[in-house]
């Protein structure tokens, strides 16, 4: 027998995303596995919807997975959506299930980890302290500070053409609202967001900036956010320099924390080179699948 989907209402809803779910269940009424499916509302995602399914280990080759899938192609579909995305680790049963299922290969992620615990601190403060001619470090804790409210929503595009292979990203745009809006659904769920920013010294402006988001308590791993050099301010070194600061400080801020975690895009050279000088060492690769609908 089939297994019966059953959609359900999700409370779950952000500025820029609302999310549909269904449940999976046997013929005895038992949930064997669900799905979500986030529908991006905001401008330069709202051709997108992003697939997350799960099914019990047990239930496993029995149809769930394809009929949690037909249901989440079709909504998406009604919803006017081009593609739908998943994301699965290299080499586990989602990662095999999505590749059978019609979905190509789109974005290859590296995910890396650089332990405080063992961190040369002296090492990375050296790199800290190198001049960068014309150039200063900055760094504010959650809502960016008013009068660098506009300059920061400018300096955003430094992400616009960051590799994404062949995933089906268009350029996400930013304001000042947007940026002020992102701190503080950070702050609100209790936890720590750490900006350090390189300003260009003739004016003013930011001309790269990397987020860092650390766990409420202080302890376990906090997680990168951003890190993006403007075009116009590259090959000076900025990216290494404001990453080592923000590492630099994390340590210095929370002793209790144990890690930093980071994503990058495979094809991304100049940001594996940077993690690689700090001393990240990679934990597991993940695949972006794309499916054209």
């Amino acid at each position: 027998m089939p297994p019966r989907i059953t959609p359900l209402t999700d409370p779950e809803s952000t500025a820029s995303s609302r999310r549909l779910a269904w449940l999976a269940s046997d013929t005895e009424g038992v949930p064997v596995g669900s799905a979500f499916l986030r529908l991006f509302t905001r401008e330069g995602l709202d051709h997108l919807a992003e697939l997350e399914i799960a099914v019990h280990p047990a239930e496993r080759r029995k149809g769930v997975g394809g009929a949690l899938l037909d249901a989440t192609a079709a909504a998406a579909r009604s919803e006017g959506r081009r593609s739908l995305v998943s994301r699965a680790t290299v080499g586990t049963p989602g990662d095999g299930f999505l590749a059978a299922r019609g979905f190509r290969r789109a974005l290859s992620l590296t995910y890396a980890r650089l332990a405080l615990t063992e961190l040369d601190l002296s090492a990375v403060t050296r790199i800290t302290e190198r001049p960068h001619q014309g150039y200063a470090l900055t760094h504010w804790d959650g809502v960016v500070p008013t009068e660098l409210a506009q300059t920061y929503a400018d300096s955003r595009r430094a992400m616009d053409d960051m590799p994404m292979e062949d995933s089906d990203h268009r350029i996400d745009v930013w304001d000042v609202d947007r940026v002020v809006a992102v701190a503080e659904v950070v702050l609100k769920r209790g936890d720590a967001l750490h900006t350090v920013a390189v300003v260009d010294r003739s004016d003013g402006s930011i001309a790269g900036f990397s987020e860092l988001v650390v766990p409420g308590d202080g302890r376990g791993d906090a997680q990168h956010y951003g890190t993006g050099v403007l075009p116009e301010h590259r090959g000076h070194g900025l990216g290494l320099w404001m990453k080592a600061e923000s590492i630099r400080l994390a340590r210095l801020r929370y002793p209790a924390l144990e890690g930093l975690l980071t994503d990058t895009a495979e094809s991304n050279a100049p940001m594996i080179a940077i993690n690689d000088t700090l001393g990240y060492r990679p934990t597991h690769r993940e695949v972006e699948y794309r499916m054209d609908l």
